[in-house]
Order: structure tokens, then C-alpha cells, then sequence
């Protein structure tokens, strides 16, 4: 299934019907009064959180969504039947915007969330509503109100309490195919992850988490580069950040000044993902280069950074890894709840 977090799309919810102009015509009533009913409201346009669904990848193929129109009124002083809502279902996580102002119109974070996106037309008042004393045939009735148009962003975050980050092939996707039942694909070449992979790491049978594989950053990612900011969006609902850095002889560079060129793209994209709790992680230690390793451990021991050495292959340090994990989640959970 193709991940797709950023669309487009127009909507336009139903027109109100028109009233009626209608007079009795009944055998033993000769000067039979208006009798025009009302129109129909126009139905309105939904969009709904559905915890089943994973991307906007609909959206990108039917890009107008029109709700149904409310009948006209009839005779009799029937009224026309409203038209029928327009529920459209998004991933839970889903932003909604408007495309001309750029302003939010909601988010849609937890499940069966919803948000009327276009209000339905008004229906038009039949001829019966006008009659007076003095004015008693009126011969007009109302139109209906058009339903309201206009474009919408749809902007999808993940949720999840863990972000995954650090350079390519760090070991990221190996490890939450460890951890969890994700299979993410995996090979010996930069940007393997070319989308977000959601993994529910169980920590005991009543226990877990969700950790999100985001796919490798570079230099220059806040500005678009490589996979550039379309993947940072989604760290930005994490409540904890494990950075993950190879130690092995098999990637280039010093880790310290790996470890700091990713923190410099997260804070220059937002400033508050530095603020989140972060643990490192120093991958691949089953072929570690013991000189990486000790500088970037004693690097994070001199900050106070939670610091585990671990091998998705040997499953060195994993358990560790998990269960200070959830630790740090159910921890800064706790004090966002309590404000």
C-alpha cells in the first residue's frame, strides 16, 4: 500500500432546494389558500477520523466531494427530504486546513472525531409561509441557499509515542521489525525507508506502545532535502525521541557529529522537538568499532542522555531498550496529562 500524508481536494455540500408555489385545489373549497411547502437543506459535507484507515491515498485519486442536494417542496404543504451527509473517512492524525488561508480547521487525533468541513444549504420556504390577511395568494416562494465550496488541505500526522530518528541506515527499521510485528523493507543502501512505519511494541499482555519508523534524515532535511520535511511532520506527536547511531566501522563520519547534524535539522525545523525526551541508541555493536562506541557514550553520559548499546541482529541490549521506553512514555505521559 502506497503511504500518502498530503492532499488536496475540493468539497462542496448539497444546495438547499426551492420552495414551492402551490394552491389547494379541493372540490368543496373554492378559494383554496397557498399550500407551497419547503425546500429540503442541502446535505453537509463530514470529514471523520477512521482508526482503520492509514493514509489519504484515496484522496489522491477522487479530489471533489459534493454532498446531496435537498429537494424541492411540493403541494400540500409538503416539505422536500434533506439531503443526505457526505462523510468522508481520513486516518486518525489527519490535519484539515483551509487551502486558501492556510489556516486549521481541525485535527482530527483520536478516533470518530469529526468535523464539518461545508454546511449544507438552507431550504427555500414554500408560498404557504407568505401568506397575510392582505396578501392571500402570494404567487413567490424561496430559492434555496447554495451549500458551501471551497478547497482543503489534508495534512496527516502519525500518533505514536516513540519517533525512530537518525541518518540512514542506522538501524532503525531493523530494529522495529525486532520490536514489533512491522516489516518494514530492508537493505544495505541509503533511504530503505522511504515511508513512516507504525510498530505496537508489546511490552507484557496488557502493556504496549507505538513506535514510528521515520525514514532517514540528512543535512538540509528541514529545508526539503532527501526526504526532507514531508517525514518530520510525523515526530512532531511523538512524546519521546530514541536517536539511533551507528557505531560500526560500516558508516562514515565521527557518531558524535552525526548525533548533533540530526539534532541541528530537528531544532531548525522545530525547536520543541529538542524538547521532548530523547535516548540514544548505538547500533550495530555486534560489529561495533569500540572507539565510536566509547566517545559516543561517554558524549551522552557527560549530557545526561539515556545511552544503550544494541544489536537488532544479536538482540543485545534490546530488552533494556524496551523497558526504558516505555518507562519514558508512560512518565511524560503522566506530565502532559497533568498539564
Amino acid at each position: 500500500m502506497k503511504f500518502v500524508d498530503y492532499v488536496k481536494i475540493h468539497v462542496k455540500a448539497g444546495d438547499g432546494g426551492r420552495g414551492c408555489v402551490s394552491f389547494r385545489r379541493e372540490k368543496y373549497v373554492p378559494k383554496g389558500g397557498p399550500d407551497g411547502g419547503d425546500g429540503g437543506k442541502g446535505g453537509d459535507v463530514i470529514l471523520r477520523a477512521d482508526p482503520h484507515l492509514y493514509t489519504l491515498l484515496d484522496h489522491r485519486y477522487q479530489k471533489t466531494y459534493k454532498a446531496q442536494k435537498g429537494e424541492h417542496g411540493k403541494g400540500k404543504k409538503m416539505h422536500g427530504r434533506d439531503g443526505e451527509d457526505l462523510i468522508i473517512r481520513v486516518p486518525v492524525g489527519t490535519i484539515v486546513k483551509d487551502a486558501e488561508t492556510g489556516e486549521t480547521i481541525a485535527d482530527l487525533d483520536t478516533p470518530g472525531k469529526e468535523v464539518v468541513v461545508a454546511k449544507g444549504g438552507r431550504g427555500g420556504l414554500g408560498n404557504a409561509h407568505f401568506a397575510t390577511p392582505t396578501e392571500q395568494a402570494p404567487r413567490y416562494a424561496q430559492p434555496g441557499e447554495p451549500g458551501e465550496e471551497r478547497d482543503i488541505i489534508l495534512e496527516l500526522k502519525l500518533i505514536a509515542d516513540v519517533g525512530l530518528v537518525g541518518l540512514p541506515n542506522a538501524g532503525k527499521s531493523t530494529l522495529i521489525s525486532r520490536i514489533s510485528a512491522a516489516r518494514p523493507k530492508i537493505a544495505d543502501y541509503p533511504f530503505t525507508t522511504l515511508t513512516p512505519n507504525l510498530g505496537v511494541v508489546r511490552v507484557d499482555e496488557y502493556r504496549s506502545f507505538v513506535v514510528a519508523d521515520i525514514p532517514g534524515l540528512i543535512e538540509g532535511a528541514h529545508r526539503g532535502a532527501g526526504l526532507g520535511h514531508q517525514f518530520l511532520r510525523h515526530i512532531e506527536r511523538t512524546v519521546v525521541l530514541l536517536h539511533m547511531v551507528d557505531v560500526s566501522d560500516m558508516t562514515d563520519g565521527d557518531p558524535v557529529d552525526n548525533f548533533n547534524k540530526i539534532n541541528r535539522e530537528l531544532e531548525q525545523y522545530s525547536k520543541e522537538l529538542l524538547d521532548k525526551p530523547m535516548i540514544v541508541a548505538a547500533t550495530k555493536t555486534d560489529i561495533a568499532n569500540k572507539d565510536k562506541l566509547k566517545r559516543l557514550k561517554k558524549y551522552c553520559e557527560d549530557r545526561g542522555l539515556p545511552f544503550f548499546s544494541i544489536s537488532a541482529v544479536t538482540g543485545e541490549g534490546i530488552n533494556e531498550l524496551v523497558g526504558h521506553l516505555f518507562k519514558a512514555v508512560q512518565s511524560r505521559r503522566v506530565e502532559i496529562d497533568s498539564g
